[in-house]
């Protein structure tokens, strides 16, 4: 008991200085940086604006809960090129069509890189994503691997998509990367997890002295929780493919197999020219390869098309419109098919503005600036982290009319696309690092809507149109869901 007692009084003592301290020493420290920054400000190097910052944690007080649109909001105030201090940390908001064509096309070469953050490297054992990965060669070849063997035309009819949103595309992915569904919903929470944490400002990633904190909050512990589920997951479905494949040693064996687990294998057992040896840390190399496509495949086509569903609730002739398109298509065929999309037109502007108002990831993926760069004007040094406002571009009114009215009908004569050409909409990014699997989305994306408001007619349940139809709230996180359940009733078309 007395150690106890000492303890604790140890501890009160040590919190009661630092509280001593923010609370004498901060008034007097924030003048002083303020007065410095002025001072900084006149000198002869061209810097972004900054709001005044504090000291230490610099401008993460002003994050708020909703990133993008406090980010929004700052920048409407200090211009479309933006530089905060997460910590000691520079990070450039990028906030306009104009200013995310300079840093993702014309300078994407200086901006190509990915910063590191405790929480990627907690679910990709390091920096070895496609998203976190540092740019260069193991970067280019993991990323060709993705797009050759997965995100290839031949995967993208992976099931019948006749399933409640929430399980058809964990259900696609599944099936997709292990060969199989029924496990499907062993990984939603997890995943739904993965992405509140990565979304999540970490203060130790910019003030590394104070890392100890996320020890005391808990938040590395969760993490770690959470990455040990996916990991076990994971690892029993590499073992179960092992134990299937046998000692089969024929080289076209992994190009007969439908699922990616099988392709890495076959990666390993033939020796093929990645550029970086494939060995036993192939388990950890498909556990990197599969957390990044369950995270960014599944979890961002749920939050598509559940925003999809629920404008569409609340806005029945739009409904009506994409229905009549769908069986006028279809006939008297009980479904849609993906060869039925490209005359589907008006499916394609509906997901296009469900993209637009609603992106799954508001803030793009973070990068980092390899090199000095001059963009806009402006000096951004070596190391600065950039956050590229998706939302903020594009629900700009210098680009769109009634900009956060959903209006489908604004696509039908525009030529813009989603490819990261047209910056006005970069749901996907753009450049180097934008998404290699935009294709397979689209297709998943326009294929389960297209099926589900075919094959059902759809209303909102008695009372709950002012509560969960018309409630637009949204999660915190990498992925914004809408924050309350959909609830809605569906009657089979006959």
């Amino acid at each position: 008991m007395s150690n106890f007692l000492k303890e604790s009084s140890s501890l009160w003592f040590f919190l009661s200085t630092i509280a001593l301290f923010f609370l004498l020493v901060f008034p007097t420290m924030t003048i002083l940086i303020n007065l410095l920054s002025k001072l900084n400000s006149n000198s002869s190097k061209s810097t972004p604006p900054s709001p005044p910052k504090l000291p230490i944690i610099g401008n993460l007080h002003q994050l708020g809960t909703s990133h993008h649109r406090t980010l929004q909001s700052l920048a409407q105030t200090y211009g479309p090129l933006m530089l905060l201090h997460f910590g000691n940390v520079p990070v450039l908001v990028v906030s306009t069509a104009e200013s995310a064509r300079e840093v993702l096309k014309i300078h994407d070469h200086a901006f190509c890189n990915g910063p590191r953050r405790r929480m990627f490297d907690t679910f990709w054992y390091g920096p070895t994503g496609i998203a976190s990965a540092a740019y260069g060669h193991y970067w280019r070849q993991v990323k060709s691997i993705c797009v050759l063997h997965l995100l290839s035309g031949k995967k993208l009819r992976p099931v019948n998509l006749t399933e409640l949103l929430s399980e058809v595309t964990n259900d696609i992915v599944c099936r997709c990367f292990i060969g199989r569904r029924g496990r499907a919903r062993e990984l939603r929470g997890p995943i739904s997890e993965m992405e509140e944490l990565l979304g999540a400002s970490v203060l130790g990633d910019y003030v590394p002295w104070l890392g100890w904190l996320g020890r005391v909050n808990g938040v590395y512990g969760r993490a770690e929780r959470v990455a040990k589920k996916i990991d076990e997951f994971l690892d029993e479905v590499v073992e179960d493919h092992i134990s299937k494949r046998g000692d089969d040693e024929d080289g076209d064996a992994g190009e007969r197999q439908n699922d990616f687990v099988d392709i890495l294998l076959w990666i390993q057992k033939t020796n093929s020219n990645t550029g970086f040896q494939i060995d036993k840390t192939i388990m950890k190399l498909w556990s990197c390869f599969q957390k990044d496509m369950f995270a960014a495949g599944s979890d961002t086509t749920l939050a598509v098309l559940e925003w999809a569903m629920t404008e569409l609730l609340r806005h029945p002739n739009v409904m009506q419109k994409l229905q009549d398109e769908g069986r006028d298509v279809a006939g008297d065929r009980t479904h849609t098919t993906e060869d039925d999309l490209n005359r589907m037109p008006y499916l394609k502007t509906v997901i296009k503005e469900i993209l637009r108002l609603h992106p799954p990831s508001p803030i793009l993926i973070p990068r980092e600036c390899m090199q000095d760069a001059k963009v806009l004007g402006y000096e951004i040094a070596a190391g600065t982290q950039v956050l590229v406002n998706a939302w903020a571009i594009s629900t700009d009114p210098s680009y769109w009319d009634d900009p956060l009215e959903f209006q489908p009908e604004r696509f039908l004569k525009s030529g813009i696309d989603i490819k990261g050409h047209d910056f006005q909409l970069i749901p996907f990014g753009a450049g180097r690092r934008g998404c290699p699997g935009i294709a397979f989305a689209m297709i998943v994306n326009e294929l389960v809507l297209a099926n589900i408001v075919h094959q059902f007619d759809w209303e909102v349940p008695a009372g709950v149109l002012g509560d969960q139809a018309s409630d637009m709230s949204e999660t915190t996180g990498l992925t914004v869901h809408k924050k309350f359940p959909l609830l809605a009733l569906a009657s089979p078309h006959m």
